[in-house]
């Protein structure tokens, strides 16, 4: 252990270019292989895998198959296996005066109840998400329209609004997928508008929604 007062000798020796670049790319490489383990059983997970919201923490877990689905029926539990599959809703109704009502300052958003009753509608941001706590009223009026939101299960999928621009598209989508947007409008967000990039992998990430690949 180096105390503080001491000042560790350092030998430094010259790294031609193409021994530099080379280590750079067995680093890369050694990277891109890394493997996903199950935090349950440690066992190896697939690039597209199934995840488990901890209650407690309100973080997605990654799991495998046969420790996810022990969970998919469990009620109080320490885990709740989220859905894989996310849902469009082409005939979902919402008018402009609605969607208004909701005092949300961006049209990308996604709305879910907690097993409390709470209702929550987060927005991304270059922040991270933000929350805008939803009027119960507010929510039981977009299922009168809309009874499929129904049977939305509680914590883990979620109502995902994409009102950009003109667009108008609606799903059911796993929490995990809707985190998964807020953290690529994070890292892509460039200035004040966003810049094309993020734009880019907004309508990429839609994309894949719609086309039922692995977000």
């Amino acid at each position: 252990m180096v105390e503080e007062s001491q000042t560790p000798q350092v030998n430094h020796r010259a790294v031609s270019p193409a021994a530099a670049i080379a280590t750079l790319r067995r680093f890369t490489r050694a990277r891109a292989v890394a493997e996903e383990r199950c935090e349950l059983c440690n066992a190896r997970l697939a690039p597209i895998h199934r995840h488990l919201l901890d209650m407690g923490s309100r973080k997605a877990v990654c799991a495998c198959d046969p420790c996810g689905l022990r969970f998919s029926d469990v009620v109080d539990g320490r885990f709740k296996l989220i859905p894989r599959d996310a849902r469009a809703l082409p005939a979902f109704r919402l008018t402009e005066e609605d969607w208004e009502s909701f005092a949300l300052p961006i049209n990308l958003a996604f709305f879910f109840r907690t097993s409390a009753g709470k209702m929550a509608a987060l927005y991304p941001s270059p922040a991270g998400a933000t929350e805008s706590l939803l009027p119960l009223t507010s929510w039981e009026g977009l299922v009168a329209e809309n009874p499929v939101l129904a049977g939305m299960q509680s914590d883990v999928e979620a109502l995902l609004v994409n009102r950009v621009g003109t667009t108008r598209k609606y799903f059911i989508a796993p929490v995990d997928a809707c985190y998964e947007l807020v953290g690529l409008i994070r890292m892509h967000w460039r200035g004040l508008s966003g810049g094309d990039a993020v734009w880019k992998e907004i309508s990429g990430f839609f994309e894949r929604l719609e086309a039922g690949r692995g977000i």
